[in-house]
């Protein structure tokens, strides 16, 4: 995803990067070929007059509207109960390194339990997009555990089991009373809640044919636009064509991505600077040297 710096009015009107221009070209630039040959044709197909007005267009745009408002909003939900689930880990994880740090005081290995809290983010970020999380938990959980996590097909459900025994093991010193066994395990069990619904949002897309049916219907009133208003627009007919077009494809665009709030496409989460959020956040607590936070970047780059 792109973190960027708040723009204002008017450099919204030529930003590229971030929004979905750049992957409908092809379909604008079909519509401009399209609306075009409608002007020179008069709107005729192998020499036969289209009979279309903008009637019938008017009515149907409107449904169309409702329809593509109804696929924004089912997508915008999944976007946001995911960014609510990562807003929920770092609440979590603050939480529970703080209580680690106020009520067992005393305990040596807090650090390295609070490494592993950073490391159950990271493993959810990688785990979510499908990449290796290698990297990220030989740094922060050192390489023996590192490999020993290779093998594990659900990374984080081990990290997060890996925490829970080292606060109740018996063996450890300082063992935690039970009402302070209970507050922590209260965290885990949120930090693992947090993970569940990341993968109940990730296993389960918006069905398909919503999908099918939304993408014919709009191509399909793209496609028939222009036959329908050459008579009335004539020569603005590709200009005022191409940007219906622009409308109703982009929208249809921009669900496909926000449905998927995990993907590194532009408009999905930024999971890079949420995970490093809650690396700085709970090394403060710490005490430990914070790493630096992801910037915002300039409209021309990408992370």
């Amino acid at each position: 995803m792109i973190v960027r710096p708040r723009e204002n009015w008017f450099r919204l009107l030529f930003v590229w990067n971030g929004s979905v221009l750049s992957s409908i070209i092809p379909q604008l630039c079909f519509m401009a070929v399209v609306s075009t040959l409608a002007v020179f044709t008069h709107g005729r197909v192998f020499g036969e007059k289209i009979p279309l007005n903008t009637a019938p267009f008017t009515l149907f745009g409107v449904a169309l509207a409702i329809f593509l408002a109804f696929r924004n909003n089912a997508s915008y939900e999944r976007f946001n109960e995911a960014r609510h689930l990562w807003g929920a880990l770092l609440i979590a994880s603050r939480t529970l390194t703080s209580q680690m740090l106020c009520y067992l005081p005393e305990r040596a290995d807090t650090l390295r339990i609070a490494h592993q809290v950073i490391g159950f983010a990271y493993a959810i970020k990688h785990e979510l997009r499908g990449t290796d999380p290698a990297m990220d938990l030989e740094r922060l959980l050192g390489r023996e555990q590192a490999e020993k996590l290779r093998s594990q097909i659900y990374r984080p459900v081990s990290i997060l089991n890996e925490i829970r025994y080292e606060l109740s093991n018996p063996k450890h010193r300082a063992q935690p009373s039970d009402t302070k066994l209970w507050m922590l395990d209260a965290q885990l069990g949120e930090m693992g809640k947090v993970l569940g619904g990341c993968e109940r949002i990730a296993s389960t897309p918006i069905p398909f044919a919503y999908n099918v049916l939304l993408h014919r219907t709009v191509y399909a009133y793209c496609v028939l636009l222009p036959f329908g208003l050459v008579d009335s627009t004539e020569f603005f007919t590709p200009l005022l064509c191409v940007f219906i077009a622009y409308t109703l494809i982009a929208l249809e665009a921009i669900a496909s991505e926000v449905a998927e709030p995990f993907s590194v496409a532009p408009n999905a989460l930024a999971l890079d600077a949420m995970s490093r959020n809650i690396e700085r956040s709970v090394l403060e607590l710490c005490g430990c040297p914070v790493p630096a936070p992801v910037e915002p970047i300039r409209p021309y780059q990408l992370t």
